[in-house]
């Protein structure tokens, strides 16, 4: 193994308030504490995990705006070896289909890529579909949504978990699968690791450097558009029911009143 890449992506915090931007709909990131997406910590996990068992280097890749850099300095600090950070205005906006376009276009640029690792879905945005989009860009396997991954010699095996089942699937390098929230437990940085995440290489491009236009990115270009959003209603005050013998009849009938049951 020479070089396991790992997509990450700084989000909202679940715990803060999540706002859109006024006008463009976009996500207002500036409005909330923002963290590491919690399934990239466990892409992370599982990549340093790899890199222990069979040896190489893990790189993290990200796009987004400066502060993006807090949630490289996490995934540093965890014991990656070094990153990339797309930094680019012309961003702004762009859909899940540009996103995998540019996350590609930076993947053709690192020598020696044999797995790319990624969450299966981002808790701002949920869509799902990017590993694969990327995978699609790059003409390479991948296995998605994944519980377990095991790496022997050159052939990936992974358990996917469905409704209908486990599903067993196999993939030869390279590469790219995308992990759920069952694949792991992730390691908390140590001291020493947040002290030398801070001397870790962190390269920062732009899009000319990955050779993508800025016509083919952002909210001007993007296939698909927000034209309106309502906030979500204030939290009312619930129900009281006084148990005067008749209690579980009464929350009977306002479960029925509701129609949850």
């Amino acid at each position: 193994m020479t070089n396991i890449v790992v997509l990450i992506k700084q989000v909202p915090d679940t715990w803060s308030e999540r706002k859109l931007s006024d006008g463009d709909y976009t996500l207002d990131r500036e409005a909330a504490d923002a963290v590491l997406d919690e399934i990239n910590e466990r892409a992370v996990e599982e990549a340093l995990q790899i890199k222990e068992a069979n040896g190489g280097e893990v790189t993290v890749l990200t796009a987004g705006p400066e502060r993006a850099t807090e949630a490289i300095r996490k995934a540093l600090s965890m014991g990656a070896d070094k990153a990339i950070h797309i930094k680019d205005d012309a961003l702004h906006g762009s859909d899940a289909v540009q996103t995998a376009y540019v996350l590609a276009r930076a993947l053709g640029t690192v020598e020696g890529v044999e797995l790319v690792i990624a969450g299966n879905e981002a808790t701002d945005g949920r869509v799902g579909a990017i590993p694969a989009m990327i995978a699609e860009y790059l003409e390479l396997p991948h296995l998605t949504h994944l519980r377990k991954l095991t790496l022997e010699g050159e052939t990936l095996t992974g358990e996917r978990e469905t409704d209908d089942g486990i599903y067993h699937i196999t993939a030869e390098l390279p590469a790219i699968v995308s992990v759920n929230e069952k694949i792991n437990e992730p390691r908390f940085p140590s001291f020493k690791g947040i002290m030398a995440a801070k001397k870790k290489e962190v390269q920062v491009v732009g899009l000319a450097e990955i050779d993508v236009e800025a016509d083919e990115v952002g909210l001007a270009n993007a296939g698909s558009e927000v034209t309106s959003s309502t906030p979500k209603p204030p939290k009312t005050a619930g129900e009281r029911v006084t148990d005067e013998g008749d209690g579980g009849v009464k929350v009977a009938e306002y479960l029925v009143a509701q129609k949850i049951i």
